[in-house]
């Protein structure tokens, strides 16, 4: 298969008309027309990320985050994004990103998966795209209401995360939830407007917490919330390429440390 090929068919899911107008999802690095025998599956196109695909034989890395998403202005290796680049040039190994095009997915977004692995039910978005069902986070309800200190132990549990941080809980009791995958601060107004009891996404700001009124804001972490993204498109490649080397990558690490 070529590089093209494999393309063709994850966008036949997540097309990139659906990413957002900032974003820079597709093919960053590489040859369309390049032979492929094999794909590893990553969060992010680091460098030990391409040293794993060199390993492993495989000539193309899916990754969630794109690796240039601000313009850059050499190519000197002077830091890891320039070498990590520089090294899958040199070793022929292409670089495809599927970033807000998947969170915007209907059923296969990241923001969806959540849902699921929360028992939310999804009933909206909380923002709407140009396609009707295509747009970034959703918003749903929990079959009944919990008690908002057993739900965020449900969230830490279903995620395997050590910690999460939020807001004071003003709310005893949740049911209606909403999610963002990644950085959602953006989308605070919306999940208010919403009328969610809690609103799980990451990346929120001192003052986000600060300003929180009714609504419980719960930061996950930007990895922790995202980091399914490897699962979700190997399951969509491996449901269409039955016989390749298709691989998740072994090299998934939080680049956020904790001293504890």
């Amino acid at each position: 298969m070529k590089v093209k090929d494999i393309i063709a068919l994850l966008e036949a899911e997540v097309p990139l008309r659906w990413q957002e107008s900032y974003d820079n999802a597709g093919l960053a690095v590489g040859n369309p027309e390049a032979e492929v025998e094999g794909v590893l599956i990553a969060l992010d196109a680091t460098e030990e990320v391409v040293d794993e695909a060199i390993r492993e034989g495989a000539q193309m890395v899916i990754t969630h985050h794109p690796i240039i998403f601000r313009p850059i202005k050499r190519l000197a290796e002077e830091n890891r994004q320039q070498r990590t680049i520089a090294k899958a040039i040199r070793h022929g190994i292409a670089l495809y990103a599927a970033h807000t095009n998947l969170d915007s997915a209907p059923e296969a977004g990241i923001s969806h998966h959540l849902a699921r692995l929360f028992g939310v039910q999804v009933e909206g978005l909380l923002e709407q795209g140009s396609e009707e069902g295509v747009g970034i986070g959703v918003v749903g309800v929990l079959p009944q209401a919990v008690e908002t200190d057993n739900f965020l132990t449900l969230i830490k549990e279903r995620l395997g995360v050590e910690a999460l941080r939020h807001s004071t809980v003003r709310t005893p009791q949740v049911q209606r939830v909403a999610i963002c995958s990644g950085s959602g601060g953006g989308l605070i107004e919306e999940a208010e407007r919403a009328g969610a009891d809690i609103y799980i996404a990451a990346d929120f700001k001192y003052h986000d917490f600060v300003d929180a009124d009714r609504m419980v804001l719960v930061d996950v972490g930007h990895f922790e919330s995202e980091i399914c993204a490897i699962e979700i498109l190997f399951d969509i490649l491996s449901k269409k390429i039955t016989t390749f080397a298709l691989r998740k990558s072994a090299c998934a690490e939080n680049p956020v440390k904790y001293k504890v």
